[in-house]
Parts: structure tokens; C-alpha cells; sequence
């Protein structure tokens, strides 16, 4: 955000600026339209414009979604930007999951602006209803949650440890999923509807691209895809909806606050993001922000699946923890898992450890300015912080430092932070994935 308003400034004082519209489509749902600039040949801020421009369209991609991104601009970036997704491999990175998400390549149109399709977003009104005897599920990436409940009462919930990325099975993460159930079920007289959430992105509650299922080989995918049309095929066809864990962050933040325009954000194994509008719906967009670039600096921590620099979920993370602890003076054992690490930390916090003070206060400052990058993608006032990252004392820190800088920097408007139980920091997505599936009226 702060080097696009640089960017901007620096074109609006130079003759030799170019304005840059860039639009990216998914096929017959959103399309998000953004103005930038570039400069022309020999400018030495001409190869930065560039580059600026390719992080601002990597983010547009993630955020919004699609697989065609338009261009009105000069050859040499659109060449630019043809040769990332095709050559470079972070580039090749995003292509590959445009591509599994809407089943179409991606691909750079050149158009005049005015060829452009019109500016649309697409939202639709779900979730919210806790009628009847359901079941809520949320698929982590180290562990699985449950929940069962009667007409909003939360009657079962739990919290199972697990590490399905590295299961190449597809039958192993349908049985693991259907233990959850159920167990839930057994605490409920009847099972009227099922819903879940989960990292990764879901359509027509397919899994398109989950890092849940990394391991799975592409010749299974299919297996993994039908997952859950297969386990609602198990329950007799009961109303099943599965969305982006993301999502049902933000559909848990907004049921809890009675507001929308809402980001929600769930720090644990990985970066998960969703969004409410204002008119409390949520959108076909991606909002896959454990993807999008927060740092532009060449030096920025590397994203080990994406292969890019700078990526959301080194910073809102448990994997921010193997940069922030050594650097704060806490040793810990590389081979020590994450979650342990995290564990470790919120003890030492716990203790009043000043090292443990300063990683979150770390976070937080990240946070501050990741949110300001947010806001430069979506209207949102509310914000609702979950995950165990945000879980103790720590969390409370990471708050406070994030809304030190959103005022320091001057916001157009402020931002309100949502609390939650510490329970529901952990389950509130399990609860809120259940209100999800529609039940139809008796008749």
C-alpha cells in the first residue's frame, strides 16, 4: 500500500507517467477493475512501476479471483506480466491454482479500457441460521474441530490433532472427516444439516485448491474433489454446505458483532481471510490472502509453497515464528513443530517474558500495516482476529500494536476491533460453519 501511494505520487509529479488499467475476470461472476501507472522508455522508475504492477495484479488475483486478467497498458508490461505467468515460477504458482480454481487457463488480454467487461461483484446471502439440529466441522491444517448443535445452543464441540497435509490417501481424509461427524452426531437426536468449513478454495462445495490435501497425487484429485459430495451422499442428502474457512471467519465475526463490512482473519497454520459486505452477505471471491504480497522488499521471507516473497502467511502466521523467535532471543529447537513453538511462546508470555512480549508486538505492527493493505481492497470498518496465534495474552498485544499503527498512519476511517471468547477464538468457525446450510420449511 505505502509504496503504490509513493508510486502514485511519483506519477502524478512526472511528464513521462502512463496510466495502467487493469481488471481481473472470473468466468460469469466478479470482475474487479484497478488504475495504476506506468512510465515511458528510459524513466528510471519505469522498471519499479513494473514490478509494482505485478504485485498489485498477484493481489488482485488472490483477493478477487479469476482466470483473465485485462491490461491497458504499454507492450513491454504486458509482455512482462505474460512472461511471469509462464516463466517465473511464483508466477507459474498462481497460473496452476487460477487454473484448478475455475477449470480455464489463465491468461493477459491487451484491450483499451473501454473493451474491458463492466465492473461487477457478485455476493450472496448465506449462513447466519442455527435452526434445527446441525453440525458445524472446521478443517485446519494441524487440526479438526466439531460441533454439534441444537437450535444455537451449542450442545458438543471438540478439537482433534491432525496433519493432513502430508496423507496422500483421499480415503484417509474422508475417514478422518467422518469421525468428526461422527462424534458430533452423537450428541445430537437427529442430524437436519451439515456444514464446514475449511482452508483452501471451495465451489459448489468442491475442493478446487486446498493445501489440506497437498500430498494428494494429481491422478486422485478427482477423490478429493467429490469429497464432500460423497460424504453428504452419506448422510442421506441432508443440506451440506462447505466454504473457505476465511469465510465462516468473517460469518462467525459478523453473526457475533450483528454488523457487516467485515474482515475476518484466522491466524494459526496459515493465513485464512474472509469478508462480509456491509450488507452482511458473503462474495464469490477468493480472499485467499495468505497469498497475497504484504512486503515488496527483495529481502521479504519466502512463502515454501508458493516459492513468492513476502506473502501474508509469513507474517500472520504461526510461520512467522522461525524468523520472529531467534531474532527476540528465544531459542528453540529447529525440529520443534510450529504448533509446539507457538505453545512454547504463549507460555513464556504467560510468564511475563519480555522476548515473548516483542514478538507479538512484531506481529502486530505487521498486522497494522497488513490491514492497510487490506483496506485497499475491500470496504470493511469491522475487524474479528482468530486463530491460535491470537490465542492468550499475546493476542491482546497483537491487537493493540495493529491499532497503534492504523492510527499512527491516518485512516480514512476507523477500524473497530471485534472480541470474541477465547473458546470461540478456537471453535467460533466450527459454530458458524453450521449455520451455512439452508433448511428447507417443513411443509
Amino acid at each position: 500500500m505505502l509504496a503504490r501511494r509513493k508510486l502514485a505520487d511519483a506519477a502524478g509529479r512526472s511528464r513521462r507517467s502512463l496510466p495502467v488499467s487493469i481488471a481481473v475476470e472470473q468466468p460469469g461472476a466478479s470482475v474487479y477493475l484497478r488504475e495504476t501507472w506506468a512510465f515511458s522508455e528510459g524513466d528510471p522508475a519505469r522498471p519499479v512501476a513494473h514490478a509494482l504492477c505485478e504485485r498489485l495484479v498477484k493481489s488482485m488475483l488472490w483477493a478477487r479471483g479469476g482466470c483473465r486478467i485485462w491490461v491497458d497498458g504499454p507492450d513491454d508490461l504486458v509482455a512482462a506480466l505474460r512472461r511471469h505467468y509462464s516463466e517465473d515460477a511464483a508466477g507459474r504458482f498462481d497460473a496452476d491454482m487460477m487454473k484448478r480454481v475455475y477449470d480455464s487457463p489463465l491468461e493477459v488480454v491487451q484491450a483499451p479500457r473501454a473493451a474491458f467487461p463492466k465492473s461487477r461483484d457478485g455476493s450472496v446471502a448465506v449462513g447466519g441460521d442455527l435452526k434445527g439440529c446441525r453440525i458445524g466441522f472446521d478443517l485446519g491444517a494441524s487440526d479438526r474441530k466439531a460441533a454439534a448443535v441444537i437450535d444455537g445452543e451449542v450442545v458438543f464441540s471438540e478439537e482433534i490433532l491432525w496433519d493432513p497435509s502430508r496423507q496422500s490417501d483421499p480415503q484417509w481424509h474422508y475417514d478422518q472427516i467422518m469421525d468428526s461427524l461422527r462424534r458430533a452426531a452423537e450428541h445430537l437426536p437427529r442430524v437436519d444439516a451439515i456444514g464446514g468449513s475449511a482452508a483452501g478454495v471451495y465451489v459448489d462445495n468442491e475442493a478446487r485448491s486446498a493445501s489440506l490435501f497437498r500430498s494428494v497425487p494429481p491422478d486422485q484429485f478427482h477423490r478429493v474433489r467429490s469429497l464432500f459430495h460423497d460424504l453428504r451422499a452419506a448422510w442421506g442428502g441432508v443440506p451440506f454446505a462447505v466454504a473457505n474457512d476465511g469465510d465462516v471467519t468473517a460469518l462467525a465475526g459478523s453473526m457475533v458483532a450483528g454488523v457487516g463490512g467485515l474482515l475476518g482473519i484466522a491466524m494459526g497454520s496459515s493465513e485464512a481471510a474472509g469478508y462480509v459486505t456491509r450488507d452482511r452477505a458473503l462474495t464469490p471471491w477468493l480472499n485467499e490472502l495468505a497469498f497475497t504480497p504484504i512486503d515488496y522488499a527483495p529481502e521479504a521471507p519466502i512463502d515454501e509453497w508458493s516459492g513468492d516473497r513476502g506473502c501474508g502467511v509469513r507474517y500472520f502466521s504461526q510461520q512467522c515464528l522461525p524468523r520472529l523467535l531467534p531474532a527476540a532471543g528465544i531459542e528453540m529447537d529447529d525440529a520443534m513443530p510450529l504448533p509446539d513453538r507457538l505453545v512454547a511462546l504463549q507460555e513464556l508470555m504467560a510468564r511475563g517474558d519480555q522476548r515473548a512480549a516483542r514478538v507479538y508486538e512484531t506481529i502486530g505492527t505487521h498486522l497494522g500495516y497488513g490491514l492497510l493493505e487490506y483496506a485497499d481492497f475491500y470496504d470493511f470498518e469491522h475487524v474479528l482476529l482468530l486463530g491460535r496465534v491470537m490465542t492468550g495474552h499475546g493476542g491482546e498485544v497483537i491487537q493493540a500494536r495493529a491499532a497503534e499503527v492504523l492510527a499512527a498512519e491516518g485512516t480514512e476511517r476507523p477500524v473497530m476491533f471485534h472480541e470474541v471468547s477465547e473458546r470461540d477464538k478456537r471453535h467460533g468457525q466450527a459454530v458458524a460453519a453450521a449455520s451455512l446450510p439452508r433448511i428447507a420449511p417443513a411443509t
